[in-house]
C-alpha cells in the first residue's frame, strides 16, 4: 500500500469506492513479495503492481467487480490453475491476492494509517484472508493500541484479536510482513484461520561514514533499496547536500560522536568508507558494540589487518571483531564507485535473505528462499 499511497489517498478523499489488491501469499518464484499492491479507482485508473505485469489485467478486472459488488475476495493466480498461462503468470510462481473495496465505510481508519505511513510511525494491518472468519475483516494495530476486530459479532473476538495483536507487534518490531495461522479463538497451535499481517515499519537505516565519491554511490543505491540514508563526515566542505542529493540527511560531525548519539537497531546497516585510522578506529569501536545488523568497512587487506590490530588495542574482543565485514562488499571485481556500491548492496541483500552469493545458474532449488 505504501507504493500507491498518494493515489489512493486522493481517491479516498473523493468519497468514492476504489479497489485495492494486495499480495497476501506467495509460493515458489513469485514476482512480487507479500504486501505489493495495486489499486483501481472508481473511474478505472490503475496504480501499482502485484506481479510485475504478469497478472495485472486479470487483477484489474477483478478489482472492478469487487468495487461493484462491495465484497472482498481472495484469488489465487499460478501455474496450478487451468488458466494460469492465460493471465500470464508463466514464471512458475503462485500469488494469493486479496482484492477489497475501500471507502470510509469499509476502512474508517485509513487516514490515520496513511498519516502514520507518511510520518514513518509504525502501524500494522491484520486482515482475515482464509478460514471461518469474514474475509477482509481488518484490525489496525499500533505499538500502544488497536482498533477494529477480526471476528465481528463473534463471542471469541477479544481472544482472537489479542493473539493477533501480540504477533503483529512482534512482526512490526522486525519489519516482517506475512501470514499467521490461528484457531477460532486465537489458538496458535491451530490453522483454521489465516490472517495476513502487513507491517508498515519505518525504513531501515543506512549510515554511511565518509564524504567521498564511493559514499555518494552507496547512498544512491541504498535509497533505491529502501533505506533511510544518512551520510556523515566531519569536514563541512565535503559533507553537503549538493554532493549527496540521494541522502535523506547529511550530517557534519565527527563520525564516532554522531554514531554514539543515534539509535541503532538490528535493521541498521553501517558502512565505514573513511579508511582513515583517526576516523574509522574510534567509529568502529562504537559500531561493533551496537545492535547493527551490518557493519562494513572499506580498505585494502593491509588496511584491514592494521585496523584489526588497532581495534584489539582499543579492547575489542574477537567476538566483536568477527562482526566486521572488511574489506566491505562481495567479491564482484568492482573497481568504480558505482560497481563498489553494487557489491556492498549485494552483501546487504545476501545478509538480509541468507543467499549464497553464488551465480543462480550454479544453484538449485527455490530462487526466492525463506527469510
Amino acid at each position: 500500500m505504501r507504493d500507491v499511497l498518494d493515489d489512493i489517498a486522493s481517491w479516498y478523499a473523493s468519497g468514492r469506492t476504489f479497489g485495492l489488491a494486495t499480495v497476501v501469499g506467495t509460493f515458489r518464484s513469485a514476482p512480487r513479495p507479500p504486501g505489493a499492491a495495486m489499486a483501481v479507482s472508481a473511474d478505472g485508473e490503475a496504480a501499482g503492481s502485484v506481479s510485475g505485469g504478469c497478472v495485472e489485467g486479470a487483477v484489474y478486472e477483478l478489482a472492478r467487480e469487487v468495487v461493484a459488488s462491495g465484497r472482498p475476495v481472495v484469488q489465487r493466480y499460478g501455474v496450478s490453475d487451468d488458466d494460469a498461462f492465460a493471465v500470464g503468470l508463466t514464471c512458475g510462481g503462485i500469488l494469493d491476492v486479496l482484492v477489497e473495496p475501500v471507502d470510509a465505510a469499509t476502512f474508517p481508519e485509513f487516514e490515520a494509517v496513511a498519516d502514520a505511513i507518511r510520518a514513518r510511525r509504525p502501524v500494522a494491518l491484520a486482515t482475515v484472508v482464509a478460514g471461518p472468519g469474514r474475509i477482509g475483516a481488518r484490525r489496525v494495530i499500533w505499538p500502544d493500541g488497536a482498533s477494529g476486530t477480526l471476528a465481528p459479532d463473534e463471542p471469541y473476538a477479544a481472544r482472537l484479536d489479542a493473539a493477533v495483536d501480540d504477533d503483529a507487534r512482534g512482526m512490526l518490531a522486525q519489519g516482517i510482513t506475512g501470514q499467521r495461522h490461528y484457531g477460532p479463538q486465537g489458538e496458535r497451535r491451530l490453522d483454521d484461520l489465516t490472517v495476513f499481517v502487513h507491517s508498515f515499519a519505518p525504513p531501515p537505516r543506512l549510515l554511511v561514514f565518509g564524504a567521498i565519491d564511493f559514499a555518494a554511490a552507496v547512498a544512491r543505491i541504498g535509497k533505491f533499496l529502501g533505506y533511510h540514508v544518512t551520510v556523515c563526515d566531519a569536514r563541512p566542505v565535503f559533507a553537503t547536500s549538493k554532493r549527496f542529493p540521494d541522502a535523506d540527511e547529511v550530517v557534519v560531525k565527527w563520525p564516532h560522536k554522531f554514531l554514539d548519539e543515534v539509535e541503532v537497531d538490528e535493521r541498521t546497516a553501517i558502512c565505514v568508507l573513511t579508511h582513515d585510522p583517526k576516523f574509522d578506529v574510534p567509529l568502529l569501536e562504537i559500531a561493533l558494540r551496537t545492535r547493527a545488523g551490518y557493519v562494513g568497512a572499506m580498505g585494502s587487506r593491509r588496511t584491514h589487518e592494521d585496523r584489526l590490530a588497532r581495534l584489539r588495542e582499543a579492547g575489542l574482543t574477537d567476538g566483536e571483531l568477527s562482526r566486521l565485514r572488511s574489506p566491505i562488499g562481495l567479491d564482484l571485481g568492482a573497481r568504480t564507485p558505482e560497481e563498489t556500491a553494487v557489491s556492498i548492496a549485494a552483501e546487504l541483500v545476501q545478509l538480509r535473505w541468507g543467499g549464497s552469493g553464488r551465480p543462480l545458474s550454479d544453484t538449485g532449488g527455490r530462487i526466492h528462499g525463506e527469510t
